[in-house]
């Protein structure tokens, strides 16, 4: 199976994590093994742990990295990543990498579901299992369809397209990406229509991330994932929209931020150092990489390395 990918910030990501010849490093999301494969170029005698939820993803790993045994596959989610640590890398990690964008594969294989541009079922599910998209457009009540739609997608019009959900599912079930879509659509007055692309990419960004509890996850994965560093190891994650990025950015925050005590004391008296150092502060595609691939126009590398462990 072919699971084709142009991968984001290519080079910047790769240059952030400092590839040691030595080194143990963890791909998180490595879908079909870009990332991956241009960390094991770089490695001697090291290792690299690459890891996916997607099943297809997996399958393309295996297949890709057969004759290298400098590389495990794991098909597990990066949530788990403490676990993994403790099989693959019980010292932790000299690098941790995490590329959350939806996939090309993903994107342009309609009956994964993701796409509001081909017609497929409605799925985007990116571990193939557990409640899909079909399951939240024809189940969740109104006033839940308004929330995610809001929350998760930031979009304007949340009331009157979930009310345009809910009204057209009484007639049959909403089967198909492309019905979708038009639903959206006409949930949204004309002039608004015309404004920040594809009108219905905002509702199935929301509707991706409820199925496959996206920023749930990630909240909690951004502290995993720096607690499984070895103390010197660098953090890399590139998000692909502002929730995300507004996420992994706090977290990276929290992270590198020491004293805490009122900015009126003259000196410090709680003591307390960061945990992180931020290395970057959010880099961005440049214009070449825009114009060869156009998905990458919202995408962020932020990267932070690891100063000690969280107490």
């Amino acid at each position: 199976m072919e699971f084709s990918h142009v991968p984001v910030l290519f080079r910047e990501t790769i240059e952030s994590l400092c590839v040691r010849p030595d080194g143990v490093y963890a791909d998180c999301t490595a879908g079909g093994g870009g990332h991956s494969a241009a960390i094991e170029e770089k490695l001697a005698t090291g290792r690299l742990i690459a890891i996916d939820r997607d099943p297809d993803a997996i399958e393309t790993l295996t297949a890709r990295f057969s004759d290298k045994p400098d590389v495990t596959v794991v098909h597990d989610n990066f949530l788990n990543i403490g676990a993994i640590r403790a099989l693959y890398a019980p010292e932790g990690f000299d690098g941790v990498l995490a590329d959350l964008g939806v996939s090309s594969h993903q994107l342009d294989t309609p009956e994964r579901g993701f796409s509001f541009h081909t017609d497929g079922a409605l799925d985007m599910r990116m571990s193939q299992s557990g409640k899909s998209a079909y399951d939240v457009v024809n189940t969740y009540d109104e006033g839940t369809l308004r929330r995610i739609l809001y929350e998760y997608g930031e979009e304007k019009c949340a009331g009157s397209i979930a009310r345009r959900i809910v009204s057209e599912r009484q007639k049959k079930p909403i089967e198909t990406t492309l019905e979708l879509a038009e639903i959206v659509k006409s949930g949204i007055p004309a002039k608004m229509r015309r404004e920040g692309g594809h009108p219905a990419r905002r509702a199935f960004q929301a509707i991706r991330i409820e199925v496959n509890d996206e920023l749930k996850i990630l909240d909690e994965a951004v502290f995993s994932m720096f607690d499984a560093l070895k103390v010197g190891g660098i953090l890399s994650v590139i998000t692909f929209h502002s929730l995300e990025d507004r996420t992994v950015k706090n977290a990276f925050k929290t992270l590198s931020t020491g004293c805490t005590c009122p900015p009126y004391f003259p000196v410090c008296t709680c003591g307390k150092t960061p945990a992180g150092k931020l290395l970057n502060r959010g880099v961005a595609p440049g214009e070449k990489e825009l114009e060869q691939n156009p998905r990458s126009r919202s995408a962020r590398l932020r990267t932070i390395q690891k100063l000690k462990d969280r107490v």
